[in-house]
């Protein structure tokens, strides 16, 4: 949100009031003085005019999570373990999940509380890729890759799935690339061939790799490298 229309959304400040506190450079912005009415303010900044606070702000939280099978991604479920289950950080309930996975896919999750980081990483608009390695129950194909290059109609929302690349690992394994994530997406394209996912681990989501080092269940937090990537 633009400074100028924070301040005139309280009560106390009128549109007026709110352009002669920026000439004056009275209002301050994460310590910093403000003067120009579009800078922004996000939910984790810190707003002061003179020596009055009046948004503390909260820190960002980004982690970075080795989801393990048989896991739910939500945040609460009465029957299953969730990834916030395996968080042990404080106020967790103030986090939620960038693009989740299905009960038994298992790789790279990531958790915030920042709502625009999360939407940048996830809306198709931005066409990050996200990286699957893939094994099946049947062997795969090279025409598995011109179809997936192509494209694939699935009839339920009356779509055409963007272009994926598929690089054929094995005889029942492969990598996959896609820039959207559909209701079990990557399952559906193979089964267009009648062919079973037994196996499905996400890599990575765009930039970010999943940390070799974790394993199934843990986390950490990103570095502030990884977090300006997205």
């Amino acid at each position: 949100m633009r400074v100028d229309r924070f301040l005139s959304n309280l009560p106390r400040f009128n549109r007026k009031q709110v352009r002669l506190l920026l000439v004056e450079k009275r209002v301050r912005v994460d310590g910093e003085v403000v003067s120009d009415p579009h800078a922004e303010v996000l939910e984790f900044s810190r707003v002061e005019v003179d020596d009055e606070v009046l948004q503390v702000g909260k820190p960002a939280r980004y982690f970075m999570l080795h989801k393990p099978p048989g896991c739910v991604s939500a945040t609460r479920d009465p029957q299953h373990p969730t990834v916030l289950d395996l968080i042990d950080e404080p106020d967790k309930e103030d986090l939620h999940i960038a693009g989740r996975l299905d009960f038994n896919t298992t790789g790279l999750m990531l958790i915030t509380n920042d709502g625009s980081w999360s939407r940048r990483l996830t809306q198709p608009q931005t066409k990050l890729p996200k990286v699957y390695y893939v094994e099946t129950e049947q062997n795969i194909t090279a025409e598995y890759a011109i179809t997936f290059a192509k494209g694939l109609y699935f009839a339920f929302e009356d779509l055409t799935t963007q272009p994926a690349e598929l690089v054929v690992l094995g005889p029942k394994s492969a990598r996959l690339s896609i820039v959207e994530g559909r209701y079990h997406q990557v399952k559906r394209m193979f089964g267009h061939f009648d062919n079973k996912v037994v196996r499905l681990h996400r890599e990575c989501m765009g930039p970010l790799v999943l940390d070799a080092v974790l394993k199934p269940g843990e986390y950490r937090p990103l570095s502030r490298e990884e977090i300006r990537l997205i």
